[in-house]
């Protein structure tokens, strides 16, 4: 039997308004700051009198802020970017709430590693990332790294199957999240409610748990859900999927081997060295490409 036959085509990223698509900073900017005609002068006058780039003017004469100039360059170069302002303090999405940082840079450097050492069969991979215990930042890293990877204008879609201690409908804020992947799986039907767009990122989609079931660990070792990444990688350029520690069980085994890619999370002052040396060995024997092992700091 040939599951998932009634997939539907998910949608299509959201272009950039038209009167955004390669417009100057300045019209940009008056889309979220009220600038009149007259303060534009004086941000020219400023800009021709100092030698300045127009961000720097107008946030010199106190008409924007740094933020907002940050905001409208990613406008200006198609790099969906979040100001902080519209994310709660301590908001895990660093790499769309604060692009310009450091952790940011390093999940580009990791998304960059990545890329570099793929290989062609990685193309009808998806990557699980994987960790041995709870707290390690398997889904700070798996929602960064699928922003970086959208950042880039490549659909990519980030999977929650962590169906034990689900978290993504709450880090992207999804609000009705009743739907999801365990639905799926039960039903051999994947409804496009269910597959979500991140807000202002247009690029990057994110399929939650749904249901939480009593029985995680059989739903993913049902064929339905290696049938369902296959049908998923056909439809987007990258394919992320969170996990359950594994100290839960053997579910990230099971999924990473139907991913057929796994990147493993160790926190640094945290994860037990000996309990993630032998699920490494256990991945070792799995039909899933090791990709690395890479230590969370944050």
């Amino acid at each position: 039997m040939d599951f998932f036959t009634t997939v539907a085509e998910t949608p299509a990223p959201t272009d950039l308004p038209e009167e955004v698509r390669g417009a100057p900073i300045g019209e940009i900017l008056r889309r979220i700051r009220p600038l009149s005609d007259e303060q534009i002068q004086q941000i020219l006058q400023h800009q021709r009198d100092h030698g300045t780039r127009f961000g720097e003017a107008a946030v010199a004469l106190d008409l924007a802020t740094g933020d907002e100039v940050l905001w409208a360059l990613s406008q200006q170069f198609h790099y969906p970017y979040l100001p902080k302002a519209r994310w709660a303090a301590g908001s895990e999405l660093v790499t769309a709430s604060d692009p310009f940082s450091d952790v940011a840079e390093s999940f580009r450097d990791l998304r960059s590693r990545l890329m570099m050492n793929a290989t062609p069969d990685d193309a009808r991979r998806a990557i699980a990332v994987v960790s041995h215990d709870p707290g390690d930042g398997k889904t700070f890293f798996a929602a960064n790294l699928a922003i970086a990877y959208s950042q880039l204008g490549a659909r990519t879609l980030l999977i929650d199957a962590d169906m034990r201690h689900p978290r993504l409908h709450s880090v992207f804020d999804l609000g009705d999240h009743s739907i999801g992947l365990s639905n799926a799986l039960l039903t051999g039907r994947l409804d496009t409610d269910a597959v979500h767009q991140a807000e202002e990122l247009p690029s990057l989609f994110v399929l939650p748990v749904g249901t939480e079931p009593p029985n995680p660990l059989e739903l993913v070792q049902r064929p339905a859900f290696g049938l369902l990444l296959s049908k998923l990688l056909a439809r987007f350029d990258h394919v992320i999927v969170d996990t359950p520690a594994a100290s839960y069980g053997a579910d990230a085994r099971v999924i990473a081997a139907k991913c057929g890619a796994a990147l493993a999370i160790a926190r640094k002052g945290h994860t037990r060295v000996p309990q993630l040396q032998s699920f490494l060995a256990l991945l070792g024997k799995s039909p899933a490409r090791m990709l690395g092992v890479v230590m969370n700091e944050h």
